[in-house]
């Protein structure tokens, strides 16, 4: 019983160790993303939105802010080149540190190199930090240092502290991990190799949809491009969106487009279904994939080459015109692109030409994945090609419809804008502009003069809208199939 005790505490004492690793190895890597701790930032001149990340990987957001202080010969080029090659050495040294903790969540011998690995890490790391020192001494002793602007960021004193401690805790670790026996291998469990296989696509997603939420604080600021946040004004636009009678009429018009051309989509979300139900009854191999070819390629198309494409068909020359002049039917062409009557139908028209086969794909997917044998045995009871799409196929296809239909509630104020925007002209602006076209122009305006905060309070109040609408849809479909997503 002694041995298993002692052996037990060994464990125990092992794995705190470990996660006390991995603890301090995540606070690592999230500083590095962070712009408040940059350590490189040693002069006024550098963005205050770089993270240490950024300036490693791009040398010109080091260097943008420099130009009038490097001609002016107020400092040495030398200097930024300094600053740089710290950047790229710490990150370094937290990319192995990182690989060296995603390896400790495998087995003992795994363990152990990870240790290592992050020690390794953190002992690299740590010179890069004081490579910083001498560079800001030279930012300090310029011929003009209220012009350079030079300062010692906080992050200097987080990240050494960080490294430090990490790079202790990996010692240590290294050491009390019992010896792996010659049987053991460099292996881990599959619920961590999956894990690791999607935590890049995680890490997207919060690069990409939850890191930009720190944009909500404009706000809450005037801001101007150039300038900077000068100014805390509070809950002054939220009230100013509601205050003004121009901006509720242009926020009622927008929503009501968005509204109005989301629910034809979702009212005939169900055509991709169909046409994936139709499209698997093809007897033809050949002639089914080349349908399914032809239907999908439209949506790597970008948009601006879908309104070159329309141009050419609906312009007053285009093709369709000089069709109908040569017929007679028509005197002189017209321009249809310029007519803004139907245009909802007419965006949805567009849109389904575009979406209709990739939307699909999921649902053949679907219908690949229902038992065949319930088709054989429909076929002995004597059901028809259509008896069998309707009770077996569609019923089969319900659970993904029904997921989907509650993503396309969810969204159903963030329909885009590219297509919005390039058919958007003088004829049709009142009725084509939708939610998004209408932030991205307040926000940018003419010439990138527009209002940002108050772009960004209606961005904000679309996501809470569209989150309050992802739930509600979830509650029904509880109610209703006693299924959920969320």
């Amino acid at each position: 019983m002694g041995s298993d005790d002692l052996e037990a505490r060994q464990l125990r004492s092992s794995n705190i160790l470990l996660n006390l690793l991995r603890t301090v190895s995540i606070l690592i890597m999230i500083s590095l993303v962070l712009p408040v701790l940059n350590p490189a930032r040693l002069s006024g001149l550098i963005s205050k939105d770089s993270a240490l990340l950024t300036i490693s990987l791009s040398y010109q957001s080091l260097t943008s802010g420099f130009i009038r202080a490097l001609n002016r010969g107020w400092m040495e080029e030398s200097t930024l080149t300094l600053i740089y090659i710290a950047s790229v050495i710490i990150t370094i040294g937290i990319v192995i540190l990182s690989a060296g903790c995603f390896m400790t969540l495998g087995k003992i011998r795994l363990q152990k190199l990870g240790a290592r690995l992050s020690a390794i890490g953190s002992a690299i790391g740590m010179p890069g930090l004081v490579m910083l020192i001498p560079a800001y001494n030279a930012m300090s002793q310029t011929s003009n240092p209220g012009k350079v602007e030079p300062m010692f960021p906080i992050g200097v004193y987080v990240f050494f502290g960080l490294l430090a401690l990490n790079f202790a805790i990996s010692l240590i670790t290294a050491i009390k991990l019992p010896k792996p026996q010659a049987a053991d291998r460099y292996e881990m469990e599959a619920k961590y190799q999956l894990f690791l296989m999607i935590l890049p696509f995680v890490i997207l997603t919060f690069v990409f949809a939850y890191l930009p939420l720190w944009g909500w604080r404009y706000a809450f600021f005037n801001y101007k491009p150039g300038l900077g946040l000068n100014e805390f004004v509070g809950f002054k636009w939220f009230t100013f969106l509601f205050e003004n009678s121009a901006t509720r009429r242009d926020i009622i018009r927008v929503i009501t487009n968005t509204l109005a051309m989301s629910g034809i989509g979702i009212a005939t979300s169900w055509l991709p279904m169909a046409f994936a139900i139709f499209l698997a009854e093809i007897k033809s191999a050949k002639v089914s994939r080349m349908v399914q070819t032809f239907t999908t390629i439209p949506n790597f198309i970008s948009w601006v080459l879908v309104y070159t494409f329309a141009f050419a068909l609906f312009s007053t020359e285009g093709f369709v015109n000089s069709m109908l002049i040569d017929l007679g039917l028509i005197e002189k062409g017209r321009n249809f692109l310029m007519d803004g009557d139907h245009i909802w139908l007419k965006m949805w028209a567009w849109g389904t030409w575009k979406g209709l086969g990739w939307s699909a794909i999921i649902y053949i997917a679907g219908i690949s994945g229902i038992d065949q044998q319930l088709y054989e045995a429909a076929t002995i009871d004597g059901a028809g090609r259509f008896r069998k799409m309707w009770n077996i196929t569609v019923p089969g296809l319900i659970p993904t419809y029904s997921v989907l239909l509650l993503l396309s509630i969810a969204g159903i104020l963030s329909n885009g804008m590219d297509q919005y925007f390039v058919f958007k002209n003088s004829a049709n602006k009142e009725t084509i502009e939708v939610l998004d076209l209408y932030v991205y122009t307040l926000g940018l305006g003419s010439g990138g003069s527009g209002n940002i905060p108050l772009a960004t309070v209606v961005g904000m109040l679309k996501s809470i809208i569209s989150v309050t609408l992802l739930f509600t849809a979830n509650r029904i479909s509880k109610l209703v199939r006693g299924e959920t997503i969320v």
